[in-house]
C-alpha cells in the first residue's frame, strides 16, 4: 500500500453511429485490466462520448494498466487521458 491514490481518466468520442459500441468497448476492456482498481467508474456524455476514471492506490508515477486505443473507425478523434493525485475530499 503506498498511501496514495491515483486516479486515471481514460475519455474517448465515438464515430457517427458508434456509440453504443464505444461504450460496450470500453466497458469490456476495463473489466479486462490486468490488476482490479480500487474503483472504477464508466459515464457518457452527450456525443457519444465515454469517460472511464479507475483509482488506484498506487503513487502518481508508478506504471498502472491503462485501457487501450480503440480499434481505428470506432473513435472520431485520438482518446484523452489523464492522470491525478487524490488530495483527499473537497472543502475539507
Amino acid at each position: 500500500m503506498s498511501g496514495t491514490t491515483v486516479a486515471l481518466m481514460w475519455e474517448a468520442r465515438a464515430a457517427e453511429g458508434r456509440g453504443a459500441e464505444l461504450l460496450e468497448w470500453a466497458r469490456a476492456r476495463t473489466g479486462e485490466l490486468a490488476r482490479t482498481p480500487l474503483r472504477g467508474e464508466l459515464l457518457r456524455a452527450p456525443q457519444d462520448r465515454v469517460l472511464v476514471i479507475t483509482w488506484w492506490d498506487a503513487a502518481y508515477g508508478d506504471e498502472l494498466p491503462e485501457l487501450p486505443e480503440p480499434a481505428p473507425g470506432i473513435v472520431a478523434r485520438p482518446v484523452h487521458r489523464w492522470r491525478f493525485e487524490s488530495l483527499g475530499p473537497a472543502g475539507g
